[in-house]
């Protein structure tokens, strides 16, 4: 069974920056997509980026491209995704996701992804 942690959450200064750490457990990361969503109450979980299995190509919603980068660490079994120039409007709880597939995720929506965090903290504040 595929087990997700997040971590790296928390009060973030406008203008800011924060990493978010996903650990994944139970399988190697090379034929997995893996995406982060982010949910404030009352709102659908929106897709904020994700990171394709067959090549490592990122995808970047309209709203954080340029400001947030996904990559991952094989070898750690760990995706991050690194939040610079905080907003307000970026406070969410934040997921990580994944689904197996050897392809592009970027047509991969939140109903696509088989596996998921619990979920952690960002608040965008001053």
């Amino acid at each position: 069974q595929l087990q997700l942690v997040e971590s790296g959450g928390g009060l973030g200064q406008p203008g800011g920056s924060l990493r978010l750490s996903c650990v994944l457990s139970g399988f190697g990361l090379d034929y997995y997509n893996i995406g982060w969503f982010r949910q404030t109450p009352g709102k659908e979980r929106e897709r904020v980026s994700c990171i394709s299995s067959i090549d490592d190509s990122p995808y970047h919603a309209v709203a954080v491209k340029g400001r947030f980068t996904i990559f991952r660490d094989n070898a750690k079994n760990t995706v991050y995704l690194q939040m610079n120039s905080l907003k307000p409007e970026d406070t969410a709880v934040y997921y990580c996701a994944a689904t197996p597939g050897h392809d592009y995720c970027s047509g991969y929506g939140p109903t696509d992804y088989e596996y998921w965090g619990q979920g952690t903290q960002v608040t965008v504040s001053s």
